[in-house]
């Protein structure tokens, strides 16, 4: 594995604990397709950047930003060898949430993701 890998804001050993509990809130049930593992309280781009500590984003815009959250839950998914990914809560927050019902496809775009599972 690279050195150079940035997971920024995020603690690793917090959130392979997270996922723990994740999988033993959602054991036995069916239809889960998505677990949330934190929430940031917030939509606001500059509060994401700052939480997270993406300092070296390039642009300031919200494409810009959703592709640097892409590469960040790619880089953890492989770090944890489990799928998250960012998306709006219900109350219209950045979450980090775990795909618990494996295989789907997700397609991302500058309002949140759209999943696909394939059966």
């Amino acid at each position: 594995m690279s050195k150079d890998v940035k997971i920024y804001g995020l603690c690793l050993e917090r959130l392979k604990f997270q996922i723990n509990i994740a999988k033993q809130r959602t054991e036995g049930k069916e239809h889960v397709l998505l677990e949330l593992l934190e929430s940031y309280n917030t939509r606001d781009m500059e509060d994401i950047i700052d939480i997270l500590e993406l300092y070296d984003i390039e642009e300031r815009t919200f494409e810009a930003l959703w592709s640097k959250l892409e590469e960040l839950a790619y880089t953890v998914s492989v770090l944890t060898s489990e799928t998250l990914i960012f998306d709006l809560t219900e109350e219209g927050h950045l979450g980090l949430y775990l795909a618990v019902d494996a295989p789907h496809t997700y397609e991302f775009h500058g309002d949140g993701i759209t999943i696909s599972r394939h059966v």
